[in-house]
C-alpha cells in the first residue's frame, strides 16, 4: 500500500510540474537557425571555406588521453587494503607517463595557440 502511495504521489508531482512548465514557459517559434547543428562555434550560414586551426584537434586528443587516464585510475579507489602498494605504483606510473608526454608536447609547442592574423 505504501508503495502505491509513493508511486501515485510521484506521478502526480511529475505531471503537475510538466503542466506548470508548459503553461509558464515562453512560446518557442520555429527558427531554421535554431534547429540546425551547432558545430565548434562556427556559423552554419557563413563561408564553408574558413581556415580551421589544428590546435582544436590537439587539445581534443590531450583531453581524450587524460579522460582515459581517469577511467584507468577510478577502479583503484575501491581496491582492498592489501593491494594499496600495487595500486599506488600503477597510478604513479600512469601519472609519470602522462606528465612526461605533456611536458614533451609543451616543449615542442604543440599546445600553444597560433596568433590570428585578424586586425
Amino acid at each position: 500500500m505504501k508503495m502505491l502511495i509513493i508511486v501515485m504521489v510521484s506521478l502526480i508531482l511529475t505531471v503537475s510540474m510538466m503542466i506548470i512548465n508548459f503553461l509558464i514557459s515562453k512560446k518557442m517559434f520555429f527558427n531554421k537557425e535554431k534547429s540546425s547543428n551547432f558545430e565548434c562555434g562556427f556559423d552554419p550560414m557563413s563561408n564553408p571555406r574558413m581556415p580551421f586551426s589544428l590546435s582544436f584537434y590537439l587539445v581534443a586528443i590531450v583531453f581524450l588521453i587524460f579522460d582515459v587516464e581517469i577511467a584507468m585510475i577510478m577502479p583503484f579507489i575501491y581496491q582492498p587494503k592489501f593491494l594499496i602498494f600495487e595500486a599506488f605504483t600503477f597510478n604513479m606510473l600512469i601519472f609519470i607517463i602522462l606528465i612526461l608526454g605533456l611536458l614533451i608536447e609543451c616543449l615542442e609547442g604543440a599546445l600553444y595557440w597560433p596568433k590570428s592574423n585578424k586586425n
